[in-house]
């Protein structure tokens, strides 16, 4: 590898490395795939890396068996018979994929197929399949922070209290009726106001503890922007630091009226927010056992809930302008 000219990315450097084989792990449940033919995007990527030069071998999984195919690209990255891995799907089967190469140095390309794209968004990738594909050709890469709750990788956030629960209410509705997601999340709101579910929660780290009741507490890797013209993006990706955001609204009526702020701008930190920041905090609860967000996906977990940031842990190849 060799030193790349210095961006405006804080303190993070970035380096380039000359990507002319790489496998491309490409979740066959992703979004792009509900609207196209898997053998259209794949006949699409093939010309875009052909074009840069890149022998793109394409793998496409399912979303349990994503992991299995993670690791064995891994192994052939490490040996040297690939130099990057690639993969194709929304933040989940990033997540999925970043968990297996954390640590390990071996670059990580994205092209961004799913249905949000949040962690591709905030490193500034395309969206556009040629785009990002030129973006991989590029092989500009920086350093990012993971975060992880009991050993789990997440690339954005983690959540306890209603988010899960909607989630669940959500997929088990899609299910039943074969409902996109965004329509199925509806009724899931619906339902979740009326039973409005409410943990008691204990954060706890070096020379910190404060107990909660609150409907939703959110954890994420990196600072998010909460104003009308930032919210739900991050300026940097490298600090190191989780942020927890603890809502604060007890009933129904208050946590409507706070989601109603913020979607027209005008969310109140003081009053709907405790906001703050650590390295690494543990989460106590009376259950033993929690629903947990990470990146869209809920796994169940036992209590208590330890987190922490695992600073600069995943190389990702990123454009000339990525954000810092």
């Amino acid at each position: 590898m060799t030193e790349a000219p210095s961006a405006d990315l804080g303190s993070t450097p970035l380096q380039t490395v000359a990507v002319r084989r790489a496998v491309v792990l490409a979740n066959a449940g992703a979004g792009a795939f509900s609207q196209t033919l898997a053998a259209d995007i794949e006949q699409r990527l093939a010309n875009a890396f052909a074009q840069h030069g890149i022998a793109a071998d394409f793998r496409f999984v399912e979303a349990k068996e994503l992991r299995e195919a993670a690791l064995r690209a891994r192994t052939e990255a490490s040996g040297g018979a690939i130099d990057a891995v690639i993969v194709g799907g929304g933040d989940g089967s990033v997540r999925t994929v970043a968990g297996v190469l954390a640590g390990t140095g071996i670059p990580l390309g994205i092209l961004p197929l799913g249905t949000l794209n949040h962690f591709a968004k905030d490193l500034g990738l395309p969206l556009e399949v040629e785009e990002a594909a030129a973006t991989i050709a590029a092989g500009l890469t920086r350093a990012v922070d993971l975060a992880e709750v009991n050993g789990e990788i997440f690339v954005n956030t983690s959540s306890i209290g209603i988010y899960p629960y909607m989630v669940i209410e959500r997929e088990r509705r899609r299910a039943h009726r074969r409902l996109a997601k965004w329509i199925a999340m509806v009724p899931a709101f619906l339902r979740m106001l009326r039973h409005f579910p409410r943990r008691r929660l204990r954060i706890s780290a070096e020379d910190f503890a404060r107990p909660y009741r609150t409907p939703c507490l959110f954890v994420g890797n990196n600072e998010y922007g909460m104003d009308l013209f930032t919210f739900g993006r991050r300026h940097r990706l490298d600090t190191g630091r989780l942020w927890f955001y603890v809502v604060k609204p007890r009933t129904p009526l208050e946590f409507f009226w706070m989601v109603c702020r913020l979607c027209f701008g005008h969310l109140d930190q003081t009053r709907d927010l405790d906001t703050f920041e650590l390295t690494e905090a543990e989460i106590n609860a009376k259950a033993s056992r929690l629903p947990v967000a990470l990146d869209g996906e809920v796994e169940i977990m036992p209590t208590p809930l330890r987190y922490r940031s695992r600073p600069r842990a995943l190389r990702v190849i990123v454009p000339e302008a990525a954000p810092g």
